[in-house]
């Protein structure tokens, strides 16, 4: 059971229809501001086997349910490993972090290698990623008013600075406002988000603007200052992992 959580999320992975190279906790309680009704986002790798990938049905690459579980409302979503692998070689956080998230439900040691070969995918094209992702947030945050996307603002810039600068995927808010200078009114922000998953920030919007504007020119400086490279340097490693992974079933 995962420490994080009060619900024992190991009979879904035993539900699954083929193997499952890991599950793990993703979304708000990964980013470190679940609020008491927060649903459990749960993120995996399958392994289909060889022959529906060499037939000619089209393969079931991505499976996506959503339920309640005592109570609980659960959002599970896994890739087939080609996809998943396929996935990182695009500059996508959001897999990374999926992979690399320390709320494990389930884990193999395919898992554990996947995770070691991870650093070879980072390139310095992250930024846009988690850029194009706060201005997702930050879009909506303007038109609702509300705490939840004005905290995946902040999320996604910290995340992609503290990436670009230390060549490391940290998703979790709380440890990033130790990392990354953050507006001090960031921690408040948290604290109001557990109490309720919707609601209205109290913000001074015209500061929060500021503030986030200075965030991306952060962003920007990191990108350009980066030791990261501009392309992924493991895909001959990724490309050996899965066929010997699929070969071995």
């Amino acid at each position: 059971m995962i420490d994080a959580l009060d619900i024992d999320l190991r009979p879904v992975v035993a539900e699954q229809p083929d193997r499952l190279l890991f599950a793990t906790v993703s979304g708000a309680h990964l980013y470190g501001f679940p609020s008491r009704d927060s649903d459990v986002d749960l993120r995996g790798v399958h392994l289909l086997p060889a022959a529906e990938l060499l037939g000619l049905r089209e393969p079931d690459e991505t499976r996506s349910r959503m339920w309640l579980r005592d109570g609980v409302e659960m959002d599970l979503v896994t890739h087939d490993l080609r996809k998943f692998v396929r996935l990182m070689l695009r500059r996508n956080g959001y897999v990374l972090e999926q992979l690399l998230s320390p709320l494990v439900v389930h884990t193999t040691d395919a898992h554990q290698e996947l995770a070691a070969l991870a650093p070879g995918v980072l390139t310095t094209h992250h930024a846009h990623h988690y850029r194009g992702f706060a201005v997702t947030q930050w879009r909506l945050f303007e038109k609702t008013g509300e705490l939840k996307p004005l905290l995946y603002t902040f999320r996604a810039l910290l995340t992609g600075i503290h990436l670009m600068r230390g060549g490391e995927v940290q998703a979790h808010l709380p440890t990033l406002l130790g990392l990354v200078e953050a507006p001090p009114y960031v921690t408040e922000l948290i604290e109001a988000k557990a109490e309720r998953e919707h609601g209205g920030a109290d913000v001074d919007h015209a500061r929060v603007r500021a503030d986030v504007e200075g965030l991306h020119g952060e962003l920007d400086e990191a990108q350009g200052a980066s030791a990261l490279p501009d392309a992924p340097t493991a895909y001959d490693a990724l490309h050996d992992f899965v066929v010997r992974v699929r070969l071995e079933g």
